[in-house]
């Protein structure tokens, strides 16, 4: 920390003018008699503008101001997960100990546990001499059962080895290392290290593999995918279940690590959430899910500077696990509420608004940070990714407003909120007529190697059959279904079993919660299948009331929650199933024509 000492001349809400003359853009300071945290952002001569993380008031003019010689900074090492965190990285159960429900200001708590001891293993192909750099592994902790925490060098240290601590139990402030650089510095590394938020780590290069992100949200994987290391939008009015559908993201996806960023929404929300994810099982491992999942919360309550350093926060978390090579799903709730901490900063710092008082910067804000999404190829030689997911919340559910146009033009999955599908009670509310995915053609590689060569083909028929019952249903609301012929009947009802047999899912049904990818292709198939030989009935001159009055119509209906992901083979038995029950009629009608002849 710097001996500088400075003075506050303003106090304008979170934004603080202070006197001092050696202070650098991007620095932390600590201002007023509580030593409250703020951030430089603005340079007049001797003036520095400080946007404070904290509640500016009983803040005075003269009162000290003192620079602490860094930039906001992550502390990146084991203790991460399972852990629960504000936006500038204070773990809220420490805190909590501290000073109650309410978080006392000027506070100042480490983010990392000092005193808990970790068994460190070094890395075997390292000793004394080897030429490390950044992105290097020297070893590695067990962080949970399921994650092994490994130790990098930090991605500015490059050079020769000095010395590597044995196998052993370390603090994370104990050096475990040291190297010397090319001008004979000496390096000492612990098992963390500090990195500034607002800076990418860096990597090797990007790479273009494209591997399915699995939800287990049918409407998601099979409809609109999103690929590991990309990114999307998750857009609706207040009511349309943005939230939930993160929720179930964060609990199903098939990413190494879950990062929630909970950025201005309602707290009893995020309690909601603090309450639940430490009880849930882990489907892919059996283990608790909070074992590779870490929260940030930063509530609509918290001061509003906070929430702006919060989503850089969390950006930066994700990365430090890419670099260990794992796949990273970070789920920001919400995108909107950051964007209004940026109009309101901007606001008190009388710079010029644009659209709807946003300042001209929020697409270049926005776009840098969607940018920090990507699957990688990390310092060390492997592979990562972060796959960015963030809500956004346009008032009125007007998707034409800045930061839903601008967030539209930057993604490539758009999973568009629809608040008449959540009036009717159908969740999720993904609306399949505003939705989008650059990722099919990628997407599509992958589950026909893995899953069936037919599901792009499937996809494709069921989104034509949707849409076209769209324009269907406007007919009938004009004339009524008389002015239908049989065919067209029968597409309205083949769209609503693909609604309620495929795209409704209930978050609350243990079975229908989360589906695997075989179970979302057996379910599609069985619903085409069903549309087919009712088209080639109608055909033969089936009435569509007939078929509109089969019983198997229903069951087909209830399949999502009478068969789970393990009894694929009772899945495909009732398929079959399905298309025996329609002999009878092809029998039937077969006979009448014969005897008609």
């Amino acid at each position: 920390m710097s001996t500088a000492l400075g003075r506050i001349i303003e106090v304008n809400g979170p934004i603080v003018t202070v006197f001092l003359p050696q202070v650098t853009i991007g620095e932390q300071v600590r201002v007023g008699e509580l030593a409250l945290v703020g951030e430089v952002i603005g340079r007049d001569g001797g003036r520095a503008v400080v946007q404070v993380y904290e509640s500016t008031e009983s803040l005075a003019p003269g009162q000290s101001a003192v620079p602490l010689g860094h930039p906001l900074a992550a502390e990146l090492g084991p203790g991460l997960l399972g852990n629960i965190f504000d936006g500038l990285q204070r773990p809220l159960t420490e805190i909590r100990e501290q000073s109650g429900d309410r978080i006392a200001r000027g506070l100042t708590v480490a983010s990392l546990d000092r005193k808990r001891l970790w068994h460190f293993e070094p890395a075997p192909d390292l000793s004394a001499g080897s030429t490390v750099a950044g992105g290097t592994v020297i070893g590695a902790v067990s962080e949970t059962e399921t994650i092994m925490h490994r130790i990098l060098v930090p991605p500015d240290v490059n050079g020769e080895l000095v010395n590597l601590a044995p196998a052993g139990d370390y603090s994370v402030e104990q050096v475990i290392a040291q190297v010397r650089s090319r001008d004979g510095a000496v390096h000492p590394l612990r098992l963390y290290h500090r990195w500034p938020v607002r800076k990418a780590r860096p990597y090797g290069r990007r790479d273009q593999a494209g591997v399915p992100l699995i939800t287990g949200q049918r409407v998601l994987d099979t409809f609109f995918p999103l690929l590991k290391g990309g990114r999307a939008a998750v857009p609706g009015a207040f009511g349309a279940g943005k939230t939930m559908v993160q929720q179930q993201i964060a609990r199903w996806s098939n990413a190494g690590i879950m990062i929630y960023l909970g950025c201005g929404e309602r707290g009893n929300e995020l309690v909601e959430i603090l309450e639940t994810f430490p009880q849930l099982t882990d489907p892919y491992t059996g283990r608790l899910l909070m074992e590779r999942t870490l929260l940030v919360a930063n509530t609509s309550n918290m001061p509003v500077v906070a929430r702006e350093a919060s989503i850089y926060m969390g950006v930066t978390l994700a990365e430090y696990y890419r670099d260990q090579g794992y796949d990273v799903v970070m789920v920001a709730d919400s995108i909107s509420r950051w964007a209004e901490a940026l109009r309101e900063v901007a606001g008190r710092l009388e710079q010029m608004p644009v659209e709807e008082g946003h300042p001209a910067y929020l697409a270049s804000r926005l776009s840098a940070f969607y940018e920090r999404a990507g699957r990688v190829q990390t310092l060390a030689g492997g592979y990562g990714s972060v796959s960015l997911i963030g809500a956004v919340s346009p008032p009125g559910g007007d998707f034409s407003e800045p930061v839903t146009s601008h967030t539209k033009e930057i993604v490539q999955a758009f999973w568009a909120l629809s608040k008449e599908l959540a009036d009717a009670r159908h969740y999720p509310a993904i609306d399949w007529t505003e939705s989008y995915s650059g990722y099919v053609d990628a997407a599509a590689v992958w589950w026909a190697k893995n899953v069936d060569p037919r599901w792009s083909a499937h996809r494709t028929e069921a989104l034509g059959l949707l849409l076209q019952s769209d324009e269907l249903a406007r007919i009938v609301n004009l004339v009524g279904p008389e002015a239908l012929s049989p065919a067209q009947r029968w597409v309205l009802e083949a769209a609503a079993l693909l609604k309620e047999g495929l795209l409704q899912q209930s978050a609350l049904d243990d079975v229908d919660s989360f589906c695997s990818p075989e179970r979302q292709f057996a379910l599609l198939d069985l619903l085409l299948d069903l549309y087919h030989q009712g088209r080639d009935l109608l055909g033969k001159g089936v009435p569509v009331q007939r078929l509109l009055q089969l019983p198997v119509l229903g069951r087909a209906r209830r399949a999502k929650s009478a068969y789970s992901n393990g009894q694929m083979d009772g899945l495909k038995a009732f398929a079959a199933e399905m298309r025996d029950a329609f002999q009878p009629l092809s029998l039937e009608y077969a006979g009448s024509r014969e005897g008609s002849a």
